[in-house]
């Protein structure tokens, strides 16, 4: 009688945990890329930071038009950008082609050193 609970149980919740996970599209594995995309020179490639690069760890180091553009990695394997916080992306290509479509033909985007006034950010 368990068996036959089990087994039910795991035929009702099959489609379920399978729906939870982000789709896997052929080729969205991250690979370093260097491309124009809407006039603006992408530039990727993980750095190995961390010792897992071999195994697809590590951090990656993308610029929009040589400015950087800082890249954060979901507990899924997604990433959120510094564009757009609210919306996580497949890959890190995928990540740097939305923060271009959310930039104004004209806007860069503005570094660390941008801000830097010599202070470290915090005010008392």
């Amino acid at each position: 009688m368990h068996g036959l609970l089990a087994t039910a149980a795991a035929a009702v919740l099959t489609p379920v945990v399978a729906a939870s996970w982000p789709p896997r599209l052929p080729g969205s594995d991250d690979v370093p890329f260097d491309e124009m995309y809407h006039g603006r020179h992408l530039l990727g490639a993980r750095t190995g930071t961390g010792g897992r690069a071999a195994v697809g760890g590590g951090e990656w180091q993308v610029t929009v038009d040589g400015r950087p553009l800082h890249l954060m990695r979901r507990a899924d394997g997604s990433y959120l950008s510094m564009v757009d916080h609210y919306r996580s992306y497949p890959t890190a290509l995928a990540a740097a082609r939305a923060a271009v479509d959310e930039l104004s033909p004209t806007e860069q985007l503005r570094g660390v050193e941008a801000e830097g006034n010599g202070h470290s950010g915090v005010h008392a």
